[in-house]
């Protein structure tokens, strides 16, 4: 059985880590380069690294603090945000990258995730997904969760394991920095349809929600952010009681 992996999420807005509840209301929390180094060091099995604002202000990526965080980690980096064409993929790979994530670009141009996974490998295409519910269906939306797509998430993710993308990261915006557990209904409903490893993000508060995570889904790893940021949840103490309750993990 693979190990279940838990990772970080750097969410970064003008070169800071920001954290927020359903996407909105921002606030700052420290540098990105200070966080990643912590992480790399206590235990974390992967990084994640956003520039949550890249697409909706229609800029590239702020590449120098990616090349800060890159040279400070030791882990997988998977980097995302105004990723539109196969020349940013280039640019973030050469920064440090191991995988990069593709959300707004790719439902601008859904030739992008192929053309990338043909150019660059399935295992280094990532399908971010930003999904909430719209009167009862599970809808994608883009810019950061500021635009309603309307495409159907059921589908879409379909569409990105048909089309080459190695896993996917189900963003839950309904469940976003509330701290109630992860949304199960929607990692299940769209867990069924694909056989890609998917990440759940959007949620986490306690040890006790990743414990029912992966007890109730099948997912390849769990995504935290403000919880580690803040202090609540120390990954080496979750790593253990993820073990203790017969969950398999790297400790």
């Amino acid at each position: 059985m693979l190990a279940k992996r838990i990772i970080p999420c750097l969410d970064v807005k003008n070169g800071r880590v920001v954290k927020g509840s359903n996407f909105i209301n921002l606030a700052d929390v420290a540098d990105p380069v200070v966080l990643a180094e912590k992480y790399s060091l206590n235990g974390a099995d992967e990084l994640v690294f956003y520039d949550i604002t890249a697409s909706a202000e229609g800029r590239k990526l702020f590449t120098d603090v990616l090349k800060r965080v890159a040279e400070k980690i030791f882990i997988p980096l998977t980097v995302g945000g105004g990723i539109n064409s196969l020349q940013d993929f280039e640019t973030v790979l050469n920064c440090g990258a191991d995988k990069v994530s593709v959300n707004s670009g790719a439902i601008k141009n859904p030739k992008l995730i192929s053309e990338a996974a043909k150019k660059y490998g399935d295992q280094c295409v990532t399908l971010s997904m930003d999904v909430k519910r719209v009167n009862g269906k599970f809808t994608v939306f883009a810019k950061g969760g500021r635009e309603n797509t309307g495409i159907d998430a059921i589908e879409w993710a379909k569409f990105g394991q048909d089309n080459g993308a190695g896993e996917i990261v189900l963003n839950s915006i309904d469940t976003d920095g509330v701290k109630k557990g992860f949304d199960i209904e929607m990692l299940k409903a769209v867990n069924s349809v694909v056989t890609l490893p998917v990440i759940a993000s959007g949620g986490a508060g306690s040890v006790n929600d990743f414990i029912n995570l992966f007890k109730e889904v099948d997912v390849s790893a769990g995504l935290g952010a403000s919880v580690f940021h803040f202090g609540e949840i120390q990954i080496n103490d979750l790593k253990k009681q993820l073990k203790n309750s017969g969950i398999v993990v790297r400790v």
